[in-house]
């Protein structure tokens, strides 16, 4: 009977090690989420972005790639169900930081941001596209603005490293630079929310489709990237690469983002493509 209650113990002091593991893995998540898009050009900061993501893991990594490929490819057929979900995925990680900020338990506030703006969501769904559509605008504005700054603050300092701060002075990259600091990125965001936003409540399916789009392909890219720094053979040539340019993960999600947005339009039927049921029916 001793020993029976000897092999009986471990089994029992398992339990508690892997309720531990799983909220410790929640807690890993959910920050790094926030400290990922607390940034309003976290695509233009590589630097920042790639030790991020490289604690995800290969388990959220694939779970990343898969989800994203089906919201960038297929968004448009269930886009009331994605509208809920990415805003329960804000009010979350919203719910979260708001927890941590109060000193309060942060995955009850979590839940609470969540369940809210899931039900608002149901009666308002026109005002949530809108939304979605803005927020969609503010992120490709602000981290194209960041990158795009940041590649003129580059080259405007070697113009000014060879030909000097007066002969520079006149030089249209130099001019670019001083016309669109960085740090300005909120600019961009302004003029994307405003734009993007607006436009929800004329073009509803175009702005279904923009944010669907731009989410799918950016949770997707996060999550390819996430992969290959996880095994080791490509961990230092990826990170390497990707930290060359401020612009190369902003057109790696971008790029792929336009693609899934056009060939949403075309399945659609906005192109005469199949003539599926459009999307904002």
């Amino acid at each position: 009977m001793l020993s029976t209650l000897a092999q009986a113990e471990p089994v029992v002091a398992e339990e508690p090690a892997q309720t531990i593991n799983i909220w410790d893995s929640a807690h890993h998540v959910f920050q790094t989420s926030v400290d990922i898009f607390s940034r309003g050009d976290t695509l233009a900061s590589p630097s920042e972005l790639i030790p991020e993501l490289a604690q995800l893991g290969q388990l959220w990594a694939i779970v990343f790639v898969v989800v994203g490929l089906v919201c960038l490819l297929k968004g448009y057929t269930f886009h009331k169900i994605m509208t809920v979900a990415l805003l329960v995925v804000l009010g979350a990680g919203l719910g979260y930081w708001m927890g941590l900020e109060i000193q309060g338990p942060p995955f009850v506030v979590a839940g609470c941001v969540s369940v809210l703006l899931a039900v608002m969501a149901f009666p308002l769904m026109k005002y949530a596209v809108a939304v979605l559509g803005g927020l969609s605008g503010a992120f490709i504005g602000s981290n194209l603005w960041a990158g795009l700054g940041r590649v003129l603050d580059k080259s405007a300092a070697q113009r000014v490293e060879t030909q000097g701060q007066e002969a520079a002075a006149g030089d249209m990259i130099v001019r670019a630079a001083e016309a669109m600091p960085a740090d300005a990125y909120w600019a961009g965001a302004l003029v994307g929310l405003i734009v993007c936003g607006l436009a929800a409540f004329a073009l509803s399916k175009i702005t279904i489709h923009l944010f669907t789009t731009v989410s799918g392909s950016t949770i997707a890219v996060f999550g390819v990237i996430a992969l290959l720094l996880s095994i080791d053979t490509f961990r230092d040539t990826v990170a390497t690469e990707l930290t060359r340019s401020p612009l190369i993960i902003p057109l790696l999600v971008f790029v792929p983002a336009a693609i899934g947005f056009l060939m949403q339009e075309k399945a659609s039927g906005a192109w005469g493509g199949n003539g599926d049921q459009a999307a904002a029916t």
